[in-house]
């Protein structure tokens, strides 16, 4: 993804607690309690860990076939359906590659749904290495994008005992950081296959939520440009949640830049979708430091922030 330049309305239940709880809404005389699971951070930590292990994820790799392999079995063990949908693509510098995006659906019954998705594979270099001589080495890609893969994991797990009333459809998405700059279109290329080509014929959720770079330490999370642009109301509902939990410091109330990514691709099919990305003022690249170098690995990952986003999202799903 890069950074350009610097919509609906949902109603949710009345939220108590800080994370993981009881909701209550009371209609007419009846009061109906929804038990809100807690996200286990030391669990997504483990998750995030474990995509490292397998080395850098590049497409056409064999760390990214086995990672193909475990994604769909741990989405197999927490979800009601599963489906790999493969599908060739064309980079910008004239690669022929295999996407491999995966999809898993809890309470796939449910007419109202929520897609989550995340890219799950690696960028082929580190470009933006400080040491020149790395910069052709592939990124291992804890924070990007790991870190957004291990939430919807960890977030799929605590809700496989007892959903959320809504449908949730768990997108992770292939392709996504194979792009170049200056050319928008370079970027995204699984989602832009799915959208070509939905799991669903017609899928049309009431919403989007995509998670990027949500695992480093310090992270904040802006209100990212075309999120705002497409998907107001969301952008709403979810820093609202974030602010009841108390995690307002990490989701700010500032407006954010835009960012080329893949929910940018989701808004354009008609799906309102917004994007959950760590951005910073202070880096160079917008950027968290060690994005798309060599040293996007385990010691920037940070319990607190994927806490935050993965309990702010549940928070989200059950109130619906």
């Amino acid at each position: 993804m890069t950074i350009v330049l610097g919509l609906i309305s949902l109603l949710c239940a009345a939220c108590q607690g800080s994370a993981g709880g009881e909701r209550t809404t009371a209609a007419a005389d009846t009061a109906a309690v929804t038990i809100v699971p807690t996200f286990d951070a030391d669990s997504a930590l483990l998750l995030v860990q474990a995509q490292c292990d397998m080395g850098p994820r590049v497409p056409g790799t064999p760390a990214h076939r086995r990672c193909a392999a475990w994604l769909s079995q741990r989405l197999r063990a927490v979800t009601d359906t599963v489906i790999e949908q493969r599908g060739e693509v064309v980079t910008f510098d004239g690669k022929h590659l295999t996407a491999v995006n995966i999809i898993g659906s809890i309470n796939p019954g449910a007419a109202q749904r929520v897609l989550l998705l995340a890219h799950w594979d690696c960028r082929p270099w580190a470009d933006n290495d400080p040491d020149e001589a790395r910069r052709r080495e592939p990124v291992m890609g804890a924070n990007d994008a790991a870190s957004g893969v291990a939430v919807l994991l960890e977030m799929a797990r605590a809700m496989a005992k007892t959903p959320p009333a809504v449908g949730v459809d768990i997108l992770l998405v292939d392709v996504e950081d194979w792009g170049t700059d200056g050319d928008e279109d370079s970027w995204a290329l699984g989602t832009q296959y799915w959208v070509q080509h939905p799991h669903v014929p017609g899928y049309q959720p009431v919403c989007g939520i995509l998670l990027d770079m949500v695992g480093a330490k310090g992270a904040q999370f802006a209100q990212e440009y075309y999120s705002l642009h497409y998907a107001s109301g969301i952008v709403d509902l979810v820093w609202q949640e974030a602010a009841k939990a108390g995690f307002a410091t990490r989701f700010v109330g500032a407006s954010g830049h835009a960012i080329t990514d893949d929910h940018v691709v989701v808004n354009r099919a008609g799906i309102p979708c917004i994007d959950i990305i760590d951005t910073r003022t202070h880096s160079k690249t917008g950027f968290f430091d060690a994005w798309h170098t060599t040293h996007d690995t385990m010691e920037h990952i940070d319990l607190a922030t994927l806490r935050a986003v993965g309990q702010t999202l549940l928070n989200v799903l059950y109130s619906f």
